[in-house]
């Protein structure tokens, strides 16, 4: 597909394409679903989690990680490569507190993420990041943050995304179902991550994990029981919605 310019990182082929970029994306679509979402006073992150062997510890599989106090991320993609840019950013948040004696911004650490994987595809002899990351937090002055950052070093700020497996479906129903008044709401933002989640995790809440992080709180990984009984509770709300229009489509 690539002929040989795909053989290395900073060689650009005829029509502009750099090919490692690209496969590492194609990296991402490969990795399990996850979902940010940010409301007035909350942040949430939903990650599909992938089946794991009866003898595994499953507290070794994880999608969410905190990286500060304020901040923490979810990723698609390459679990290895997670784990080396969580350490770096963890590392950089507490260089960060040290030099200027506050906690880092959350526009600050997203671009320094972002910075360190455009430099991946730049340099001979590295390969790109072969993950996408959701960011979320709260900035010193009270304000909620989302932002994405991909394989190709750039990053973008979102009130709601999805990466991942299905990411372009889920998205879809977002922006079809988030609004202002859905961002007021604890509740309602957390329901509306549970049911994207649904619309591309088949088993439920024992395949779904969450993460939440309120104004001036720190960050809440909801337990099992908590998440199947928010499953529970969509799934019900959902098919209400569903007969509700069905009922009104046959009166018309």
């Amino acid at each position: 597909m690539g002929s040989s310019y795909d053989h290395a990182i900073t060689v650009f082929s005829p029509d502009g394409h750099l090919f490692q970029v690209e496969y590492a994306q194609e990296a991402v679509k490969k990795g399990s679903t996850a979902v940010g979402l940010r409301g007035d006073s909350i942040v949430v992150l939903g990650v599909e989690k992938r089946s794991v062997p009866k003898l595994q510890d499953e507290r070794t599989v994880r999608k969410i990680h905190k990286l500060d106090d304020h901040v923490c991320m979810a990723f698609a993609g390459l679990t290895a490569d997670a784990r080396i840019l969580v350490n770096m950013a963890r590392v950089e948040c507490q260089s960060y507190r040290l030099t200027v004696e506050d906690p880092v911004s959350m526009s600050y650490i997203a671009r320094h993420i972002a910075s360190v994987k455009q430099h991946f595809t730049q340099r001979p002899g590295l390969r790109p990041f072969g993950l996408s990351t959701l960011i979320v937090g709260f900035d010193y002055d009270g304000s909620a943050h989302l932002f994405q950052t991909d394989p190709s070093g750039t990053y973008h700020e979102w009130k709601a995304n999805a990466i991942g497996r299905s990411g372009k479906t889920v998205r879809e129903f977002l922006e079809k179902h988030y609004t202002d008044e859905i961002a007021k709401s604890d509740e309602a933002c957390i329901k509306l991550t549970v049911r994207a989640l649904l619309e591309v995790v088949q088993s439920g809440g024992k395949n779904i994990e969450l993460a939440i992080m309120r104004k001036g709180k720190p960050l809440e990984i909801l337990d099992t029981a908590t998440v199947e009984k928010l499953v529970e509770e969509t799934e019900k709300e959902r098919d209400a919605e569903a007969e509700a229009k069905k009922k009104a489509a046959g009166k018309s």
